[in-house]
């Protein structure tokens, strides 16, 4: 299982890290808002990420960080 940390405080929401998810991980976090104003991404499952990195290579502010 792959580790999954976020820079939420830079997060502004967009969800292209959720959309391209194979396995569902990401959503956006309905009931957060960040310093900027933003729902932030979170890992709503993080025990089925896989590792791909998929999410970190799409996020245009590089918050994301995936460790296998």
């Amino acid at each position: 299982m792959a580790k999954l940390t976020f820079k939420t405080d830079k997060c502004k929401g967009c969800g292209l890290c959720v959309d391209v998810c194979p396995k569902g991980v990401l959503a956006i976090a309905e009931d957060v808002i960040n310093e900027k104003g933003h729902h932030p991404v979170e890992a709503v499952k993080p025990e089925a990420c896989i590792g791909c990195a998929f999410c970190a290579t799409m996020c245009p502010d590089c918050i994301i960080k995936v460790e296998r």
